[in-house]
């Protein structure tokens, strides 16, 4: 019997809350770990609610969604760039797993709670952007009717999404208590960075009117900024 679209997402996330547990607590070779229990309730929890809303309202969007990583890309190109953010996901669960075994970080209680704050913060804000654009896949392809969308948080910055995840993503880290991991993140921009002018070089050549949506939202990622 062929699974419903729910529940196929997920036994999806269910797989990868299995992996970052045992990337999480595989190092330090301990559960006694409060932080990682917590920033886990966070995540999953937010992204369950998350996919059961999106299966309800915008079932299209979550397959596409559902399609990602450096197997789903087409071009070789974004094949290399999100193997090397696959990479730098994982080193922002394993490094702060080896903080948690060698103390290297002396981060209170409070910054914990503060970074599953940003987790959710950037939760919210990737919930905002699919809510405006019904066409946002996790991979750069596009769809037989898309069109340029320029409202909403687009109305702000070419990237909003990125600009989301990279707020979830600086959140990790802290919300596991480890200032060290934070260099993951700084060592994911470069590719990062690279996708994002890799999927507007894209856009711009196949996608009517986003030359022009470029120039008129100059900013990519932070408003008055960049």
């Amino acid at each position: 019997m062929t699974m419903s679209l729910a529940t196929r997402s997920l036994v999806s996330a269910a797989g990868l809350f299995a992996v970052m547990a045992i990337l999480l607590f595989a190092p330090p070779w301990t559960l006694d770990w409060w932080q990682a229990w917590l920033f886990l309730v966070v995540y999953f929890g937010s992204s369950t609610v998350l996919m059961l809303t999106l299966a309800k309202r915008d079932p299209a969007l979550l397959e596409r969604r559902m399609k990602g990583g450096p197997w789903a890309e087409e071009r070789l190109s974004q094949k290399i760039i999100m193997t090397f953010a696959s990479l730098g996901f994982v080193a922002l669960l394993v490094i702060p797993a080896l903080d948690r075994r060698f103390g290297w970080s002396h981060a209170s209680p409070l910054v914990a709670l503060a970074g599953n704050a940003l987790v959710m913060i950037g939760g919210y804000g990737v919930w905002r952007v699919f809510r405006e654009n019904s066409f946002t896949s996790a991979r750069i392809e596009l769809a037989s009717d898309q069109r340029v969308i320029s409202t909403g948080p687009y109305a702000r910055v070419r990237h909003p999404m990125y600009a989301t995840a990279l707020a979830m993503m600086a959140g990790i880290p802290i919300a596991l208590g480890s200032w060290w991991g934070l260099l993951a993140l700084a060592a994911m921009m470069p590719a990062m960075i690279w996708r994002m002018f890799d999927e507007e070089k894209f856009l711009a050549a196949g996608l009517p009117g986003y030359a022009e949506y470029k120039q008129k939202v100059r900013y990519r990622l932070i408003p008055r900024l960049w």
